[in-house]
């Protein structure tokens, strides 16, 4: 496999996505089984096994066509299933339950950093690293980075993003119920925020002016930590 062929990018931009996918996914579930709801064990979708989690048109059909078409590119999978009523307190557990995937996309990002950084430790610069060395650097790297906007996005408060159900869970119940009449257009308003506007009016760069400072904040403390690790460089 090239280092610089179509088929390496695919593989160390899918295997780093569908893994940040599915844990972000999963955490709800896990989450919500430790405050009170079984809801996702008992349809078995605590389960780490990709194909479960795979929305056809939301995971593959629609970035597919966003991609052809070069719109900014989004998605999602199939959500894991959460009955709020049936957590010990709704309210706040909804807002347990939504902050969980978004913090394990963090938590993940900081580990490819570790990762990253021991990887450097132990790599041998006296030699040229090898194929299977570059592929796992690359699928950290990327690991990094997906996390990274997976986690901030879904805190846009946007239904159907987590950070609305944080949102919910935080405002007045006068509030929150009027918030909560937003979620039937939550994909319209997506679509329309993610991919008509940015059209129309690319100079706004709503989603790069969103999204962008927390990540390369956070990237950068997250580069400092791998470096950290990684020790100084060879002499």
């Amino acid at each position: 496999m090239n280092p610089e062929g179509i088929f390496w990018q695919i593989a160390t931009i899918a295997i780093p996505m569908i893994l940040a996918i599915v844990f972000h996914e999963v955490a709800h579930g896990w989450v919500a089984r430790a405050l009170g709801d079984p809801t996702a064990a008992e349809q078995k979708r605590l389960s780490l096994n990709p194909l479960r989690h795979v929305d056809p048109f939301g995971t593959i059909i629609l970035p597919g066509l966003l991609k052809l078409s070069g719109a900014p590119v989004f998605g999602w999978a199939k959500p894991v299933p959460v009955d709020f009523n049936r957590l010990r307190n709704p309210r706040w557990g909804m807002v347990a339950v939504a902050a969980a995937g978004p913090v394990t996309n963090f938590i993940l990002a900081a580990f490819a950093a570790i990762a990253l950084g021991l990887l450097v430790r132990a790599t041998d610069f006296a030699a040229e690293p090898g194929l299977g060395v570059l592929f796992f650097a690359d699928n950290l790297r990327n690991f990094l980075i997906v996390n990274l906007f997976l986690g901030a996005f879904n805190l846009l408060p946007i239904p159907p993003f987590d950070g609305s159900r944080i949102v919910m869970g935080i405002l007045p119940a006068p509030l929150a119920r009027g918030y909560a009449r937003m979620e039937p257009f939550g994909l319209i308003i997506v679509f329309g925020f993610l991919v008509i506007l940015p059209y129309f009016m690319p100079e706004l760069r709503l989603v790069e002016r969103l999204i962008g400072p927390p990540v390369q904040w956070l990237g950068e403390h997250l580069a400092g930590l791998a470096g950290l690790i990684a020790g100084p460089e060879p002499q």
